[in-house]
């Protein structure tokens, strides 16, 4: 079964970029681990040493995924430092080379693309395939995530699921 890995780039608690990507993976047809580890990364440090031990678990998930999803806020124009220096941790070890990657862009027309840019940009710097058709705004409102973290409008759900469907293929092909 294809693994497809979520990350989110969001920090904040009740964050729609992680909401989008936990309904994603409950409307999945396929296995999606969300990564949770983003805080508990330290600073990027490109000595050659082994790395840390959260280092060495995000790594290791990213080699045991067929596919990557992310989905980030922008902060200033740009992607959070967190995501960026998740990014920056496999810049060495090639984790990304050739897998296939896509982003989902949850804010609303017109924000969210210096992050969509700015990531495109580092994925292409790392050798990432990036696969176009699942790369997509699809806006969440505040409103429309539950209690529970999850998005209950059926729009969303819907796109999601195509998001993860295209990923899957081209992780299969």
């Amino acid at each position: 079964m294809t693994t497809i890995l979520l990350v989110s780039g969001s920090t904040r608690a009740g964050s729609a970029n992680t909401a989008a990507l936990r309904t994603a993976r409950g409307v999945a047809d396929v296995d999606c681990v969300l990564f949770d580890g983003l805080t508990a990364l330290p600073a990027f440090v490109p000595d050659g040493a082994a790395p840390p031990e959260p280092v060495a678990a995000l790594l290791s998930q990213i080699d045991g995924a067929d596919a990557v999803l992310f989905c980030t806020p922008e902060y200033a124009g740009t992607l959070p430092g967190s995501l960026k220096n998740l990014l920056d941790w496999t810049v060495g070890g090639g984790q990304l080379a050739g897998k296939p990657v896509a982003w989902v862009n949850v804010a609303p027309p017109g924000r969210g693309d210096g992050a969509v840019a700015t990531l495109a940009l580092v994925l292409g710097y790392v050798g990432a395939h990036v696969v176009e058709g699942a790369c997509v705004r699809v806006p969440v409102a505040r409103e429309s995530v539950g209690p529970d973290g999850l998005i209950v409008d059926p729009a969303v759900r819907e796109g999601l699921r195509g998001v993860l469907g295209v990923l899957t293929e081209a992780a299969a092909a």
